[in-house]
């Protein structure tokens, strides 16, 4: 599953942590991503304008950047090499920042401001305070371990544990056979919705699956043509422009929970859909995997 702006996408995320200390919680898709630019999968206009679109809509965030005078015809040779040592662990991540800093520096990339759709303000969140409480006992446990990667390791599983909390106390639930899937509405963390300078609709969606039974499950996206996962609005289906689904799955073990985000926006290619906004029809995240199906209403607008 090589596609364009879910590589530009697992590509650029990384741009969006502030410490490079933490790179180790960026999902594996990333990396493998980045690698399908750095060996010709994707074109390198495909590279510069995904890059655009997710800094101007506020997807990555790259550090301040100087423009120079001296401007550059195309991405160098040197940036496309870095994406493949990125990918395989030879470079850091701050290292491969700095070729997207250089490409906003040599005129390559511009950015401009994106102009947010007008949404109702974010609903109040509430979780259950003695579980909350013990959570953060641990986390502040994890703090005193010396070694940094158990350390890290100690502190990802914390808060991913206060994340799926925090959703499942905030959410709508939707039984599908084994699995109950969380959403907390536009408006939250990780759910959003705009339109873009260009007119492009751009819709975020993280959503919360809740193994409680006692098998393992598998969640499916093997592609945007092959994915049990899209938004409806009662006539015509939008597939992906970017996802988390490793190797085109999420396992949730048994008694477990996994959090997987999906955006939706320009048309990636090999299946996929340019996701399109129209203010008199209603739109639904729709699960129709083998194991049951639902429909989760958006609101959007």
């Amino acid at each position: 599953m090589k596609t364009t702006i879910t590589a530009i996408t697992a590509i650029l995320l990384i741009g969006s942590v502030t410490s490079f200390a933490n790179a180790q919680e960026v999902p594996a898709w990333v990396k493998n991503n980045a690698g399908w630019w750095a060996d010709g999968t994707i074109s390198e206009s495909d590279f510069v304008q995904g890059i655009q679109f997710l800094i101007k809509d506020g997807i990555i965030v790259i550090p301040p950047t100087v423009v120079s005078a001296e401007k550059s015809q195309g991405v160098p040779e040197w940036v496309k090499n870095n994406a493949g040592w990125w990918a395989d662990g030879t470079i850091s991540d701050g290292e491969f920042v700095n070729g997207i800093q250089h490409l906003i520096k040599t005129g390559v990339i511009s950015v401009p401001t994106a102009e947010p759709v007008e949404m109702s303000p974010p609903t109040e969140i509430s979780s259950d305070n003695s579980q909350v409480s013990s959570l953060e006992d641990e986390l502040e446990k994890c703090s005193e371990i010396v070694k940094a990667y158990e350390r890290l390791n100690c502190e990802r599983a914390v808060k991913d544990e206060i994340e799926a909390n925090w959703i499942k106390s905030n959410g709508q639930s939707f039984q599908v056979g084994p699995l109950i899937y969380y959403w907390t509405g536009l408006g939250t963390e990780g759910n959003s919705f705009e339109i873009s300078p260009t007119g492009q609709a751009i819709l975020a969606v993280k959503i919360l699956a809740v193994n409680e039974s006692s098998e393992d499950v598998a969640m499916i996206c093997t592609g945007p043509s092959i994915c049990n996962y899209d938004v409806w609005n009662g006539d015509k289906a939008y597939k992906y422009s970017g996802m988390d689904f490793t190797n085109g799955q999420i396992i949730v073990k048994s008694g477990t929970s996994e959090v997987f985000n999906m955006l939706f926006g320009p048309n990636i290619g090999y299946g996929g859909t340019k996701f399109e906004y129209d203010p008199s029809k209603e739109y639904v995240f729709r699960i129709s995997e083998p194991f049951g199906s639902a429909s989760i209403p958006l609101n959007i607008g």
